[in-house]
């Protein structure tokens, strides 16, 4: 069943997407979001009584370790290879910014 949406709500949400539509994309997306709402309307039609809602269903459960602190990467090492590094970080240049 492919649940009716108008002209209005297509219009309303590309506006609050940012995005602009032409007339044809507007009826192409008028079919396809009724439909997408037509699932939801199936959905509520299945019968679940006495089902007891979940949030997962695999049963793994979340392995926890304890944070500790590392070192890593020394600030020599990782600038090593840099073609610039200004006070211990990398210098890069803006596309932006006039040379």
């Amino acid at each position: 069943m492919v649940k009716r949406i108008s002209r209005k709500q297509v219009e309303y949400i590309a506006s609050l997407a940012k995005i602009r539509l032409t007339p044809e994309e507007i009826d192409k997306y008028i079919e396809q979001l009724g439909s997408i709402i037509g699932y939801f309307d199936k959905l509520n039609e299945v019968d679940t009584e006495g089902i007891e809602p979940t949030s997962q269903v695999t049963g793994i459960l979340n392995k926890l370790r304890k944070d500790e602190v590392k070192d890593f990467l020394l600030t020599k090492n990782a600038l090593s290879n840099a073609p610039d590094s200004v006070d211990g970080y990398f210098r890069t240049l803006s596309p932006f910014k006039d040379k």
